[in-house]
């Protein structure tokens, strides 16, 4: 049986970047994403999607390797924001066993049951005739991931015996390879249970969240990115649904401090002083505070 009983949740991602690029711009050819200001970023869209990514693939390990609730019931963790995903299926699984537009009939829609990141972080995906009762605010936000100090990016040329293409640029891909040298970012994101009987979302659905985060950037590895390290997932839950604590006080608090100058890259995680608690005045304000990168 699911479970329903969501939490309030605030949490913070803080995540090194070591020779990585953790997020291209394509409006700057790939580049990191950075600030005017030279203050590195991430967006929530990039980091949803290597969630969704291992969620779909439920011939991997790792989706093998998930508790029976899960990999018995693959049926409830489809993706919805899917590549090459067919639109005409998917407006008749959000018709099927909707006879008006009340909440009750799309809780119990093929659609709600079937796509586990549209129950956890909402959906727009109107029906033909762009009904809104479709649009859907997720229960789970991530923020934008921001560097705290500036970071300094290396682009460099790849070079390949075999050309790609013959007569331009044999064997070369000019200035392809673009990386931070180092930075550290933190990642707000907010859990919020208001919204789960409008979108479906269970505890179950976060519980698995849960598992995803920690296992994000290290099964999703690839030329360009082959380490980034999450080195903290702090979940804070409130003593009650509408939260006890402001949030600003929990990110601010957990947020490592810059050693030395600030308005310099780093070149480690030397140049940071480490937070690994809240203090008691914040602890007695939630419920719990957990890494999940420790458990």
């Amino acid at each position: 049986m699911m479970n329903n009983e969501i939490k309030r949740v605030t949490g913070l991602l803080v995540i090194e970047v070591v020779n990585s690029n953790p997020n291209g711009d394509p409006d700057r050819e790939s580049d990191p994403r950075q600030r005017p200001s030279g203050i590195g970023e991430i967006s929530p869209v990039s980091f949803k999607r290597k969630l969704r990514d291992l969620i779909e693939d439920h011939e991997s390990l790792f989706f093998n390797s998930l508790p029976e609730l899960y990999k018995s019931n693959p049926d409830r963790f489809h993706i919805l924001e899917s590549r090459g995903r067919n639109r005409n299926t998917i407006q008749d699984e959000m018709s099927k066993n909707i006879k008006t537009f009340n909440e009750n009939d799309f809780l119990e829609s093929t659609f709600v049951k079937k796509y586990w990141d549209a129950r956890v972080f909402g959906n727009t995906f109107l029906k033909e005739g762009g009904h809104k009762g479709y649009i859907k605010t997720g229960v789970v936000q991530f923020g934008v991931g921001t560097s705290i100090s500036p970071i300094n990016i290396i682009r460099a040329t790849f070079t390949n015996k075999p050309g790609v293409q013959e007569k331009k640029n044999a064997g070369m891909a000019p200035l392809a390879y673009r990386i931070v040298e180092h930075g550290v970012y933190c990642m707000p994101y907010f859990i919020n249970p208001n919204f789960a009987r409008k979108s479906g979302c269970t505890q179950d659905d976060i519980e698995l969240l849960k598992l995803l985060i920690p296992n994000s950037y290290d099964l999703s590895r690839s030329l360009i990115r082959t380490d980034v390290r999450i080195k903290h997932a702090w979940y804070a839950e409130h003593l009650n649904p509408l939260g006890s604590c402001p949030d600003y006080e929990i990110f601010e608090t957990l947020t490592p401090s810059r050693l030395g100058n600030a308005n310099d890259p780093s070149t480690s995680w030397a140049d940071y002083q480490d937070v690994t608690n809240l203090p008691d005045q914040i602890m007695a304000k939630i419920g719990s505070l957990v890494d999940l990168m420790q458990l």
